[in-house]
């Protein structure tokens, strides 16, 4: 089950962070090392020359869960393994203070500008939708105001010991989409269920669902189904983005994110052979070991690196939003024990070839690569001496789902069909001497599994694997997970039902499901129901602003190994590591889950501010910014119309009156003051308190 598959993690993972923003000249910060393609050695830990670092936001609990034993806090609970409690949470920051939320010396002003930068980024507690307009408790905490209240939504964490009874039914463990609906669980994931859209159908295509559909929840974000578009189908609208779908049209558009091969890679793209390990193969980065660890390569890091500059530039948007999705449903953590030679060959060979294609080849091809094998131990099972891992998770996180129908029978049948499989010099490789030979049934698939041939014995266990990829408790699985993905953190049944029934009859192809998604009503009425995850929020960030890959003028070469572009993502890496999310970051085969109430975190949404105000500043000078007073082509000459523009040109539509006036109140000036290009020196805290508002929170 997911709480007994921890795989081993080395020393490296466990290290904590120190918490600060700039503790090199040029921002570059790489936590840990990466044996033995890594050097160890401590990393220089001071500020940029002039800027004073941000005061760390507090761990703090996360919304329904209790507080930790000693040290900080971890989202969901802990994961029992075979060797005990999973790997510790990162270190905590020690000191104290308030985060880093103004650019005022002034400490009665200071206090204002927190106060409205905390109300305005406090409405992104989607309580129905995004409407109210109050703080989180936990962001009240921040300012002495009340104690953060608890709500007690945690999950039991199941025995995960040899004493399990053997009969216990798989509905008791934990799984992926079961993470989901265990926060929903809480007084928050009740409000949001109010707001959600019900019912629905399906129309000839997306346009005409976008034309048919009407809004009818409560949200503050616009009612646009351009911007609504570009929100779900990307990782974040920009002027460019929203300009090219006007033009196309939304089917058009749509069907050009379905072929992304036809789409031209950009610059940033282009730049990624600056990561050295990217286009290697496994033998590849095994026979060049020595050379790789000289440059401080570390594969296992550049393929996060690789991910982020894609989300970040890339113009195959949904693709690169598909292959974060099976990050999370077919999850292999980039950190594991083997991840640095067999992690990069995973995502290109395996979730990037398949993403749009078909699921059930992606979890044929998932079963018989080394990176899978060794991640769920399969390497090591044999007929004599079987290992559960892979087979338990085919069932319950890759396929039907805990609910779908397996028993424990099940389980070990599958693993015992299983066996035989591995991974030897580097490459798979079936042992027939391993593999079980016996008559196994897994719910309605039977096979004699007979043969002592190898290519047979082989293709019996593919023939399974395609078969619990087809099944439709399978569907049923994929659909729900798509449409919390797309929709809603309580998707209407009436969209699961479809989606499940257009993946049974494609036989499991993606591209099919996600035209009759997005040509449903229930796509289209869910405006304002989904919130970025930490790193979800700092991509758009990233993408709204046009930061480009460009090094700045100012630039200064802090490491001769990597250039400015590699240097920056590793450090983009590191902060959504701080942020508690990364690509293939989990360590748990469950990937990351997809609902708001997991990821209320105080400390994370202020440390996501921080971040913003650094990229408003230019201060990572491994990239190009543009100038705050520049983001507006034209600023009015009154700060109301100013903020107006402003708000157009970031979260890509107005705010609401109130917003307004407490965005005006971070630069302590009226709607009707007069203001030049810079808001009279507070343009960068103006465009910051924009984006920690709901409009750029919300998904």
């Amino acid at each position: 089950m997911a709480d007994q598959n921890v795989p081993p993690s080395r020393q490296r993972d466990d290290r904590g962070w120190d918490g600060r923003q700039h503790p090199t000249p040029d921002g570059y910060r790489d936590h840990g090392t990466s044996a033995p393609y890594g050097p160890t050695g401590q990393q220089p830990n001071h500020p940029y020359p002039g800027h004073p670092p941000a005061v760390p936001a507090p761990a703090g609990p996360y919304l329904g869960h209790p507080p930790a034993a000693p040290g900080p806090a971890r989202r969901g609970p802990q994961w029992v393994g075979p060797d005990g409690l999973g790997r510790p949470a990162q270190a905590a920051t020690p000191g104290h203070g308030l985060p880093n939320l103004d650019d005022d010396d002034d400490p009665g002003r200071g206090v204002g500008r927190r106060r409205a930068l905390a109300a305005i980024g406090g409405t992104a507690a989607v309580v129905a939708g995004g409407a109210a307009l109050a703080m989180t408790p936990q962001v009240r905490g921040l300012f002495g105001d009340d104690a953060p209240v608890g709500d007690a939504t945690g999950t039991t964490v199941t025995d995960g010991t040899p004493a399990r009874p053997s009969g216990q039914q798989p509905s008791t463990v934990r799984t992926y989409t079961e993470q989901n609906e265990s926060y929903m669980g809480s007084r928050a994931g009740e409000a949001l269920k109010k707001n959600s859209p019900s019912g629905g159908r399906t129309f000839s295509g997306p346009a005409a669902a976008a034309e048919a559909t009407e809004v009818t929840v409560k949200t503050v974000l616009a009612k646009d189904p351009i911007r609504h578009l570009a929100s779900r189908a990307t990782f974040g609208a920009t002027p460019k983005l929203t300009a090219d779908i006007k033009r196309l049209g939304i089917d058009a558009w749509v069907r050009q994110q379905l072929e992304p091969e036809k789409l031209a890679p950009t610059p940033a793209e282009l730049k990624l052979a600056d990561l050295p390990t990217l286009k290697l193969s496994p033998q590849q980065l095994r026979d060049r070991r020595d050379a790789l660890n000289e440059r401080g390569a570390q594969p296992e890091r550049e393929v996060v690196d690789a991910t982020i500059a894609r989300q970040i530039w890339s113009e195959r948007q949904l693709f690169e939003v598909m292959v974060d999705f099976w990050n999370d449903f077919l999850h292999v953590a980039a950190n594991f024990d083997g991840g640095e030679v067999y992690r990069t060959s995973f995502d290109a060979d395996v979730v990037r070839k398949h993403a749009l294609g078909s699921y059930p080849e992606m979890l044929v091809a998932a079963n018989k690569h080394p990176a899978l094998l060794l991640y769920l131990s399969q390497n090591d099972s044999r007929a004599d001496a079987v290992n559960e891992n892979l087979a338990r998770e085919n069932l319950e996180l890759y396929s039907v789902g805990v609910d779908g129908g397996y028993s424990e029978k099940d389980v070990r049948q599958a693993a015992l069909l299983q066996t035989g499989r591995g991974v030897n010099d580097g490459k798979y490789v079936f042992r027939p001497e391993r593999h079980y030979l016996g008559k196994v049934k897994v719910l309605g698939f039977s096979h004699p599994n007979n043969s002592d041939d190898p290519k047979k014995a082989d293709a019996a266990i593919d023939a399974y694997i395609a078969y619990i990829a087809l099944h439709p408790s399978t569907a049923r699985y994929v659909a729900q997970s798509l449409a919390t993905r797309f929709v809603s953190d309580t998707p209407p049944k009436s969209l699961v039902e479809r989606l499940a029934k257009t993946y049974s009859a494609s036989k499991g192809m993606i591209r099919p499901m996600l035209m009759t998604l997005f040509s449903s009503s229930e796509f289209w009425a869910s405006v304002g129901q989904k919130v970025r995850r930490p790193m979800e929020y700092l991509v758009a960030t990233y993408r709204t602003l046009g930061v480009s890959p460009q090094a700045a003028p100012g630039f200064k070469q802090g490491d001769n190994k990597r250039t400015a572009f590699a240097q920056g993502l590793r450090q983009i890496h590191d902060k959504m590591r701080e942020l508690g999310q990364y690509p293939m970051g989990q360590p748990t085969p469950d990937g990351y889950p997809d609902v708001y109430v997991a990821w209320t975190s105080a400390g994370a949404m202020v440390n996501g501010w921080n971040e913003a105000g650094e990229l408003i500043g230019g201060w990572r000078t491994q990239f190009t910014y543009t100038r705050p007073e520049k983001l507006v082509a034209r600023p009015p000459a009154t700060a109301g119309a100013y903020v107006d523009a402003l708000a157009q040109r970031l979260v890509h539509q107005k705010l609401s009156a109130r917003e307004r006036e407490l965005i005006l109140d971070v630069a302590g000036v009226s709607a009707s003051a007069r203001v030049d290009a810079t808001f009279n020196g507070a343009v960068a805290a103006v465009a910051r308190a924009i984006l920690a508002s709901p409009q750029h929170h919300l998904r």
